[in-house]
């Protein structure tokens, strides 16, 4: 009987030593959020809605168990470049050669993605053709000297300050990750077209997120590209439009700040 009691006792110790380890976990995790939070904008304060953080917590790491499944490349699949944050110097992703198929067009024989985002781009093209539309892909992954040209082309036409809102210095584009695509005719008019259309609808249920929104160019540092899309995955779309106000920038920087907050 003794040796019941001695081993029911021990059960339950470790049972509520479990329990108060993981209490102690998820408060730390609570606590990380409202740190995150207050390290960004403004602006991203206001519109990041988390009513309930213990379900916030448990999409994220969805969302973070979602990224391990693309492991063709170095770099995460959320990994955040920008303004502020450059791809590691030398960097140049895996990539494969886009060639002419029946699931989208392409406008060079020179464009390529990650190997694990073209079968994506795939699945997004493939559901536009089921509704009758055709999807031009016209740019993609663009090497550190390429963008270094492209932008220094922008600033003899428009000059830098102009420049800069359009185009990214070389080691800051997404376009350098291999996993972002141009679509269709790469202006403004797009998103009047059936396509681009579509695209803003639907990018997302496949995802594909658009990068730079109309009205955050002070957040993303790009005016608004409406044929400029990353592919992020299926659920960091949802979690993009649950919680962050639908902008890619607030998601990709709570990441970040989560990834390397200790």
């Amino acid at each position: 009987m003794k040796t019941k009691i001695l081993k029911a006792l021990s059960i339950t110790f470790v049972i509520f030593s479990a329990a108060q380890n993981c209490f102690s976990q998820t408060k730390a995790e609570l606590e990380k959020i409202d740190l995150i939070l207050s390290k960004m904008s403004a602006r991203a304060q206001r519109e990041i809605k988390i009513d309930d953080k213990i379900q916030f917590i448990k999409d994220l790491k969805v969302v973070l168990e979602e990224e391990k499944k693309y492991t063709a490349d170095p770099l995460p699949l959320y990994y955040l470049i920008d303004k502020k944050h450059k791809a590691p110097e030398g960097y140049a992703p895996k990539t494969v050669a886009l060639v002419k198929n029946n699931d989208y067009g392409i406008s060079r024989n020179d464009l390529s993605l990650r190997p694990d985002v073209e079968p994506e781009l795939r699945k997004l093209s493939q559901a536009a053709n089921k509704e009758g539309v055709w999807i031009l892909v016209s740019s993609t992954y663009r090497s550190y000297e390429y963008q270094a040209k492209l932008f220094q082309r922008w600033v003899d036409i428009d000059g830098l300050e102009q420049a800069e809102r359009e185009s990214a210095r070389p080691g800051t584009s997404q376009h350098q990750l291999g996993c972002a695509i141009d679509f269709g005719s790469i202006t403004h008019d797009y998103i009047n077209t059936k396509a681009g259309q579509w695209l803003y609808n639907n990018a997302y249920k496949y995802g594909w997120s658009l990068s730079f929104p109309k009205g955050y160019e002070p957040d993303t540092g790009y005016m608004y590209e409406c044929w400029h899309y990353r592919f992020i995955g299926i659920p960091a779309c949802q979690m993009q439009k649950k919680y962050f106000n639908n902008v890619q920038q607030f998601l990709l920087e709570f990441i970040n700040y989560w990834k390397n907050e200790k």
